[in-house]
């Protein structure tokens, strides 16, 4: 088929899905009943089904008061016996996938199921809800002129007893259908490749060939492979190398500390970036404007939400429906699925910037923050601190971690960085101070605590050696496009492996 004629074809059919996006825009909180009562209805005669009665619930409160919330460690049994061939469980239908997750906090894996459901009406789904809002808004995007460079996972699947695990990404590429793999590159043999820096070489052979016209991937990795492929080509842009290229597609991590390296990538004014909200456990929001940092939560995915407000003193003991949340609130997000998580606590959390319609912006971690000293330092601050800081001190960072010190006998606490520089500032006392300053800004816990040192002393920054983070991963065994560097922490595991790496 010519070119330009895929790119007319498959951008009318993709538009043609925005109708149905009006519909739960129109009506999200009858979506989101009818999507909760379909999943009950479809999971009533699984295990968990009789357990709970899902026969009889008649209303959200009665599913509220009856099924309890839950974490992976409280769902762990029972996934493994699906993955040892026990079905219908937790969900009715065959259970055959399972995507592999160390998780950001612990390195204990966890296997999240991935049914067929989940693969087309969420996974798949939003893949193309997310081209369908770009172009939405890009009437003259020529996106499907070229191809899409993708950069996922590491991991190859693996069988056991029947069932298969691996990265989500490797799963979704398996399983992927004849239209996006015909618009991707690299190819799929390339994208599945077990050794992550062999991989990165294959994927720029193939892929500086092509005429890319988009992006796909979590920026820092993204970055990595950009990168090689300017030292590969010995361009001084990236739009040397692809002429055509429009839009970013990112997700898995923050995008704030590496937004003004992207610029510099990529120097033109009119050029896109998209975010994107997905998880293992399924796909969540989708950037639905352009130049914005907000996401619309995409509410017929096959996903029941609630949230847990999350005050001062941690997390609230009530979950409420989307129809209950209020704007400017941080909430931990629970999640009830189309492959059989039910009243999940993800470990994410949010915080809502419109209710018409509802958009989010993702906060962080339930684990991802540092409360040791009743500061309740949480990423979103870490992020927008740094990049004022890097503003101010035309520094650029790679990669970074944070973690307390702890109070010892009469000695005050404080918090311990440690961060990659692309281009160190000059200073690095002045930094500190200036991302002191910046915190307290943006934290009266964090203000309070540091005042006259009551608490906290000033932060200490240790500048990290290059690719430090990169080695502390490949020791971890979690080289690849799905893992990431644990930002914030409570205790101080992962900091001390990474300081006593950067004096060796």
């Amino acid at each position: 088929m010519p070119i330009p004629l895929f790119n007319s074809i498959a951008s009318w059919l993709l538009r043609k899905r925005y109708h149905q996006i009006e519909l739960f825009l129109k009506y999200p909180l009858d979506v989101q009943d009818e999507v909760l009562r379909k999943l009950l209805d479809f999971s009533k005669d699984t295990m968990i089904g009789k357990q709970y009665g899902f026969n009889d619930l008649p209303k959200y409160d009665e599913f509220r008061n009856r099924v309890p919330i839950v974490t992976y460690e409280d769902i762990a049994p029972m996934i493994e016996r699906t993955r040892r061939g026990e079905q219908n469980l937790f969900w009715p239908t065959s259970i055959k996938w399972f995507a592999k997750s160390s998780g950001t906090t612990n390195a204990k894996s966890k296997f999240i199921p991935v049914s067929t459901e989940a693969l087309e009406d969420c996974h798949y789904k939003s893949s193309k809800d997310l081209l369908c809002l770009y172009l939405n808004n890009n009437e003259n995007s020529q996106l499907f002129t070229g191809k899409s460079l993708r950069l996922g996972g590491s991991k190859e699947l693996y069988e056991d007893n029947g069932t298969f695990f691996g990265d989500l990404s490797a799963i979704l590429i398996d399983n992927m259908p004849l239209w996006a793999e015909y618009s991707s590159t690299p190819s799929n043999k390339v994208s599945l490749m077990t050794e992550w820096e062999s991989k990165l070489e294959a994927i720029i052979e193939e892929s500086i060939r092509e005429n890319v016209t988009s992006l796909a991937g979590v920026p820092s990795w993204m970055l990595v492979l950009l990168n090689q492929v300017l030292e590969k080509t010995g361009k001084n842009h990236l739009f040397e190398v692809w002429e055509n290229l429009e839009v970013y597609f990112h997700g898995g991590v923050s995008f704030t500390p590496y937004k003004n390296q992207y610029k510099k990538l990529l120097p033109r004014k009119k050029f896109n970036y998209y975010e994107t909200y997905n998880a293992s456990e399924g796909f969540f929001g989708i950037q639905d404007q352009n130049n914005s940092d907000e996401l619309l939560l995409m509410l017929d995915y096959g996903i029941f939400y609630e949230f847990i407000p999350i005050d001062a003193n941690g997390e609230g003991n009530q979950a409420i429906p989307l129809w209950e949340v209020q704007l400017g609130t941080n909430y931990a997000m629970i999640i009830t699925t189309n492959a059989g998580l039910w009243r999940y606590k993800i470990g994410d959390t949010i915080r809502f910037t419109s209710k018409n319609p509802y958009r989010i912006k993702i906060t962080g971690r339930t684990k991802h923050h540092i409360n040791v000293f009743g500061e309740e330092l949480i990423i979103e601050n870490a992020e927008e601190a740094l990049k004022q800081v890097c503003q101010k001190t035309d520094a650029e960072i790679m990669d970074y971690t944070a973690a307390p010190i702890f109070m010892t006998g009469k000695e005050k606490g404080a918090h311990e960085w440690i961060i990659e520089f692309r281009k160190p500032p000059e200073d690095i006392s002045y930094f500190t101070e200036m991302l002191d300053n910046a915190l307290k800004s943006l934290n009266s816990d964090y203000e309070a605590k540091r005042y006259n040192n009551i608490t906290l002393k000033m932060p200490k920054v240790h500048v990290a050696r290059r690719d430090l983070f990169h080695h502390w991963l490949k020791s971890q065994n979690k080289l690849g496009g799905q893992h990431k560097i644990p930002r914030l922490s409570n205790d101080r595991n992962c900091i001390e492996e990474l300081l006593q790496m950067n004096i060796q």
